[in-house]
Formats: structure tokens, sequence, C-alpha cells
């Protein structure tokens, strides 16, 4: 039989607060992070009128200083990997004895690695200099997280980044499980982060059409897009009998895990592939009463992902979807493409903890295709049995992950 895994730390930094308090409060009340950002742009980029809406973290600048001389020379992405690990460790309360360290994994996730750092590259080069920092490399590579994660605690398990767009949150917090599920490790880093509130990046993602005017609106009629945001999610995952024996606070169990890939097509999400990733991961799981389960929504407030995750959650729970409730909380903090996962996971978490659903904020008008309860505007009281997380990539990548009350 394979091992069971639980959550023991959490560790979160986001436009809506940093650390899990802030964040949890600012959830609750339904607090908006979206606004402008021009922050890491030059005078002559500001001129050409472009400001996207955005979901950014003020003030991270004194937290990253306060991390330590090599933290301070990565780039922002794993900076801010470090802010979240260091408040999941400290709240795991974790003592590495012995051989712990061999014994713990360090999986991160991230879309896109240190873009801050290559944008800046690039943008030097443009402007006629002939050379780029010498941490370029060290800096702008996706594995640069978890391997400042693994130096900084002495870690000597497994360590690796999973790079799949929206879904490399959701990944690293399900391989992880795996990893400990099987024996490989007992306990484990699990998460992401992204900072990708650049110039270039934003150009990019705005050139497809599909960023946000003003709010992000997760299914309501009037949505036009997402808001792209930056943070970082990381929970300590650890083998049960592990976690009770030195007696940890446990938050949640890992209860379920669904992956796949739709297998067709690069920006359109298929409904077959999402319906096959989120009935994967409650096969084996015992449900509860419907009234008692929260679904945290991919909810990214485009036309198509809205329309086609409501049909999924219908297909696969039938008539008990009306039952249940959902809510997107990137309608606050944004999308933080591969951290997206890792930071709706601990919504999902905490929202069973303290019995209470977030709110979607921005749902004026609800779109008739769009017909579940998701919590519009004014969090709920709910006792919660069960929290899922929903996390859909571009190129059809789909990651599920199911969280129990704590045994």
């Amino acid at each position: 039989m394979s091992r069971r895994v639980v959550v023991t730390g959490i560790g979160v930094v986001s436009a809506i607060g940093t650390g899990q308090d802030a964040y949890w409060d600012s959830l609750s009340l339904g607090t908006n992070g979206i606004g402008n950002s021009t922050a890491y742009w030059t005078e002559d980029e500001r001129g050409d009128g472009f400001q996207p809406r955005v979901a950014e973290v003020a003030d991270f600048g004194s937290t990253a200083a306060s991390l330590g001389e090599s933290v301070a020379r990565m780039d922002r992405f794993s900076q801010m990997a470090v802010a979240a690990a260091d408040e999941a460790m400290a709240d795991a309360g974790l003592a590495l004895e012995y051989d712990a360290h061999r014994h713990f994994a360090t999986i991160m996730g991230s879309g896109i690695g240190g873009h801050e750092t290559q944008d800046q590259a690039y943008r030097n080069l443009a402007l006629g200099k002939t050379r780029v920092h010498p941490l370029t490399v060290l800096r702008t590579i996706p594995s640069s997280s978890p391997s400042l994660l693994s130096i900084r605690y002495g870690l000597s398990g497994p360590a690796f980044t999973i790079s799949s767009a929206c879904a490399s949150g959701a990944h690293a917090i399900g391989v992880c499980a795996d990893l400990i599920r099987g024996g490989s490790v007992d306990v484990g880093l699990a998460g992401a982060s992204e900072a990708p509130l650049t110039y270039g990046c934003l150009k990019a993602w705005n050139s497809m059409h599909i960023m946000s005017s003003d709010m992000c609106r997760p299914f309501s009629l009037n949505r036009d897009g997402l808001v792209i945001g930056e943070g970082a999610g990381i929970l300590v995952l650890e083998e049960l009998d592990h976690a009770v024996r030195r007696d940890a606070d446990i938050y949640a169990e890992l209860v379920g895990f669904g992956m796949n890939a739709d297998g067709n097509d690069m920006i359109n999400p298929s409904l077959d592939g999402i319906c096959a990733a989120l009935g994967q991961t409650v096969a084996d799981v015992q449900l509860p009463d419907p009234s008692r389960l929260y679904i945290n929504a991919h909810g990214t407030g485009t036309r198509t992902n809205d329309v086609t995750e409501t049909s999924a959650i219908r297909q696969v729970f039938g008539p008990a979807a009306d039952a249940l409730i959902v809510s997107s909380t990137k309608s606050m903090h944004g999308h933080l493409l591969g951290a997206a996962g890792a930071v709706e996971s601990v919504a999902a978490i905490l929202a069973m903890r303290y019995s209470f659903v977030p709110p979607t904020i921005n749902l004026d008008e609800p779109d008739p295709e769009c017909d579940l309860d998701y919590a519009a505007n004014v969090g709920q009281a709910r006792e919660i049995d069960m929290a899922i997380s929903n996390s859909f990539a571009f190129g059809g990548l789909n990651a599920v992950v199911a969280f129990g009350r704590a045994p």
C-alpha cells in the first residue's frame, strides 16, 4: 500500500499578501490586488503608452534584501521562492537531524524562470552594451529556485524544476507527493514561483489578445481576459507517519492527483482532456457530500476557459455539481502562470482549514454558460471536507490536486 502524504507547512507570496495570514485575510475579504505597474520599465518603454493591468507584489524589494546576500543576487522569481519556502519551513517546524536531508525533496515549478534577468540582458544588448551580468545564466535558468533552496537548507534529496506552463505548480506538488508515496523521500518542499511582470513578457502576452484591459472577471458575462500576476506558493509535504511521530500540525492530506495531456491543441482547451484529469483525481477518493466540496477553479477570465471548465465540472460530477461550490481566486491575485497551481492550492487548503470559501470577485453579470455557484463577490462560510485545485495549461497540459481534511 502506498504511503499517505500530508501538508505540514505553508508559505506564500502574492499581490494580496505575503505570508499565509496576510494572504488569507485578503482572500476572505475579497481584496483586489490588480492595478497598474511600470516598476521595471525604462522611461523609453513607458513612453509607448503600454500600461497593462497586473497583480504586482508591492515593496518586495525590502523582503528580498532581508533574505541574505546570495538570494539578493538572484532573479526575482527565485527570491520569491525563498521567501515562501522560509515561511513554509518555519511553519512546519522541521529539525533536519541525522540523514534527514537525504530524504528531503525539493520540487519546484516555473513556467518561464528568470525572465526579469533575461529581459534586462536583452535590453542592455539592444542599447549597445557588449556584455551582460556574469550571473545572467544562473539567474535565468528555471532550476535556480530548487538549487537555491536545496543549498539554503542543506537538502540533498531529489531536486528539480517542472516547467509545464500554467500547470507547473500543480505538477510539482503532485510529483513530490508521488515521490513520498513511493518511498523515495519522506519530506518535500513542493510549489512554484513566477515573476513575469517585465516589459518584454507582458508585451508578448498582450500580442495574444487574451489580457484584460481592466480586471479579471472569471465566469462573468463581461469578462475580457486574464490579468498576469507574480508570486510564489510552497508547501511542506510529509509522509503521514513521519509527521505524526514528530507531532506536526497537519493542515490537510493530499488525497488525489490527476494529470494528462489533451493531445489536441496548443491554445484551445479540450473538454475531454480536462474531464479526464479531473476524473482521475477523484477516481479513488471517497467524495464527501457535494455541499462540502470546494473547487478552486483555474478560472482565468478568458472566454473559452471558463465555459470549458464549467462544462467539465458538470460532466465529472453530474447532478452533484449544483450543490458544490467553486471560486476563482485569480480574480484577486491574478494569473501567476507557472505558480498559479501552487498559490491556489494554498487557497484551497486554507479554505478547508477555516471553513470559508473565498469569493470570485468582479463577477458582475452571470454568464448563462457558466451556471455553477461561484461564490460571487462575497465569500461564504461553509464546512469543507475536500478542496480541489484545477490547473490547465497551454499545450493541453492538465494537472489537478485534491486535499482532504487532516487525518
